[in-house]
């Protein structure tokens, strides 16, 4: 059972520094092989799916980079730490390409100074990975319990804005995008959302409390015996909503 406990002081700047990670290093990484830049959620973070014939994965674990391989030479795995690294380290350990072209959408953050020294706190970087798994184990669960009609896509965490998100059909002309966000400059702390893709906000005007839909902050989450049940609970409420 995940627990979530209140956020280290040193989070919001961890969180960015893994989103610079996420974009410039892990990102590209399955980027400059596939063309695709979606991430999946991993154990302790994030990182991409298996890639290439080598089935490479790069993925952040904690306050680690991890680098694997499975493929017919032989499986083989690495790691360093990120904190007092820089992205220049990071992509030559990764082997990633800084030069190379990349847009993961129109928020994407930029590549700043390469040489810059990162900073990540272990405790902060354990938080946001414990995020994560609540979030996408809600995501789960929601499909679990989807209609075939309502064709939900797959549960991927996007660099752009680092939040772990799907989307799909409450009703028909009702799709909504949910999943959850670490944080960003509408809300500082980690938030879960459902943001309807029209201007529908049927039912329980309370629950609409966003301009884009509906938000249920981290803090409201802390104190939950199961946050992964809370989790749900709110998706399945805006879904209803907009169902009916």
């Amino acid at each position: 059972m995940h627990r979530l406990r209140p956020l280290p002081g040193s989070f919001n700047d961890t969180r960015d520094a893994l989103q610079r990670v996420a974009v410039h290093i892990v990102a590209r990484a399955r980027s400059q092989a596939t063309g695709r830049f979606g991430l999946r959620v991993t154990n302790g973070g994030f990182g991409t799916p298996e890639f290439g014939d080598d089935l490479t994965r790069v993925r952040v674990s904690g306050g680690l980079l991890v680098h694997e391989s499975g493929g017919v030479g032989g499986a083989s795995s690495a790691a360093t730490r990120i904190d007092g690294a820089c992205l220049s380290d990071l992509a030559d350990f990764a082997d990633v390409d800084l030069a190379a072209e990349l847009d993961v959408g129109h928020d994407t953050p930029p590549l700043g100074d390469a040489d810059e020294l990162l900073a990540v706190d272990d405790a902060a970087a354990s938080a946001l990975g414990s995020w994560y798994a609540v979030v996408a184990e809600a995501l789960d669960r929601v499909v679990v319990g989807a209609s075939s009609e309502s064709a939900p896509t797959l549960v991927q965490l996007w660099p752009e804005h680092f939040d772990v998100a799907l989307d799909l059909a409450a009703a028909t002309g009702r799709r909504a995008n949910v999943g959850g966000s670490p944080g960003d400059g509408f809300h500082a702390d980690p938030y879960l959302y459902v943001g309807p893709w029209n201007s529908d906000r049927p039912g329980d005007a309370e629950y609409w409390n966003a301009p884009f839909g509906a938000v249920l902050g981290y803090r409201d989450l802390v104190g939950e015996h199961d946050p992964v049940d809370a989790a749900v609970a709110f998706f399945r409420r805006g879904i209803a909503l907009l169902a009916n």
